[in-house]
Formats: C-alpha cells, sequence, structure tokens
C-alpha cells in the first residue's frame, strides 16, 4: 500500500504533529491495515500503533507494537529510506519483530532464540573492537530541542572517536543495519516503543546489545538508546555517559 502510493506523494496531505514532525493518510491507513490484520488473526492481541492507538504497554498478554511509516518525512520528500516496524511483546519482554524495508522490499525478521534474518541470511552484528574504525548510526533530537546542547556535545564527542556518523532518518532501518554488521553502534537520545521494538529484537538476536544509557536493558519506553556490537556498546556509552 505505502509503495502504491509513492507515485501520488505530491498530492498527500501533510498533518504536523509537531515542529519538524509530520504525519500523512498513508500513515494512517498503514496503521489501520496492520491492526486490521492483527485483529483478525490474533483477536486477543493488543494494538498500540503511532498513529491511532499510542499508548503505555500493557505487561499481560500480547502487545504488537507498531510503526506503520517509520521515516515519514523521508517518505514525503522521496528520500528512499524509510519502513514498516512491527514488534510484539509477550507479558512486556519482546520477543518478535520485523522491519520491512519499503524501498528495497527487503523484510529482515527476528525471534527470541531463533536469530535475526533478512531473506535467507542470518544476521550478526558486526566484530569490529576499534573505535578508530567504527561507522555510527544517529538520529537527531529534533522532537526535544532541549536535548540538543547535550546531543551535540555527545556528536563532537563520537565524531571525534570514530570514523564516521551518519543519520538516515529511520531509527528501524539503523537498527536493521546494525544487525547486519553495516554499523558496528548507533544511539539516539529520544525515541518511542514503536520506533526501536522490532529492531531491538533483530540487534540482541543478531548478538549485539540495546539498553538505555543507564545500562538498563527495559528499553520500552521513551527516550535514549545505546546500541552496538558487545565491544563498541560498551565504548559508547562509556564515552557518552563522560560528555
Amino acid at each position: 500500500m505505502i509503495r502504491d502510493a509513492t507515485a501520488q506523494r505530491e498530492k498527500l496531505v501533510w498533518e504536523t504533529k509537531s515542529r519538524s514532525d509530520f504525519v500523512s493518510e498513508v500513515d494512517k491507513a498503514s496503521e489501520q491495515r496492520i491492526a486490521e490484520i492483527v485483529r483478525r488473526r490474533c483477536p486477543h492481541a493488543i494494538v498500540l500503533g503511532e498513529e491511532l492507538s499510542p499508548g503505555a504497554i500493557s505487561s499481560e498478554g500480547i502487545v504488537v507494537i507498531a510503526d506503520p511509516l517509520d521515516g515519514t518525512t523521508n517518505f514525503l520528500h522521496g528520500y528512499p529510506q524509510y519502513a514498516v516496524s512491527i514488534g510484539c511483546g509477550v507479558s512486556g519482554v519482546l520477543c518478535a519483530g520485523v522491519v520491512h524495508d519499503v524501498v528495497r522490499n527487503l523484510v529482515y525478521r527476528a525471534s527470541a532464540g531463533g536469530g535475526a534474518w533478512v531473506g535467507e541470511q542470518r544476521l550478526a552484528v558486526s566484530g569490529l573492537t576499534q573505535p578508530k574504525r567504527s561507522l555510527v548510526g544517529t538520529g537527531f533530537p529534533f522532537k526535544n530541542e532541549g536535548l540538543l546542547d547535550a546531543y551535540l556535545r555527545q556528536f563532537a564527542a563520537v565524531m571525534g572517536a570514530s570514523s564516521g556518523i551518519r543519520r538516515a532518518g529511520s531509527a528501524a532501518l539503523d537498527l536493521a543495519d546494525l544487525a547486519a554488521g553495516r554499523f558496528d553502534a548507533f544511539w539516539e537520545l529520544s525515541l518511542a516503543p514503536w520506533d526501536i521494538a522490532a529492531g531491538v529484537v533483530l540487534v540482541r538476536e543478531a548478538g549485539g546489545r540495546v539498553t538505555r544509557l543507564d545500562g538498563s536493558e527495559d528499553v520500552l519506553g521513551q527516550g535514549a538508546i545505546v546500541a552496538g556490537n558487545p565491544a563498541l556498546h560498551r565504548w559508547l556509552i562509556d564515552l557518552l555517559r563522560s560528555t
């Protein structure tokens, strides 16, 4: 559905949720489609989505956590980096995730104990241990300008200690890239559960770590995350804490 809408992108109506944060009819239609499929196949599940059903994550039962179009601003501008991200938790614990790279028609999937995959290829985080050679993904705190000064200090520190930083505008695809070994580490200061639920499962099943800045493994809330292969997750979290 999203791919079909791409040809009509210039006719879409943008709604402004907050400064530099937009939503379109495509986001809403995608979430509605996801909710309909989940309720038909698993009627007792709770669907938590960014556009139509945001709310607190239940600690009981099955919860499907969906971002119907991660990278909406990219989509609206025709920048080819956007995805559908769907994670699943049972009793508050993430157990499965899928990230669909719409433009490249790639489906990343992972389940607890089942590994992380794209097609028939099993994913694994990079084995790089030298920060100076690392490529680090990030996201800007564009929804919360109060975090900008702290983020810029972190950005400068990471830039000086790594080989480069990339920001493409879709946290779900950033985490998929980390799981596939294309990034060595990633951090962002303000993310919601639907931004990361599927990606967290991907990274962890690919052998990586995803935590809060304080090292907590409980990431299903609003806030900062730090991710990476085991060695560079430790390096990055220590660097960020020291800035």
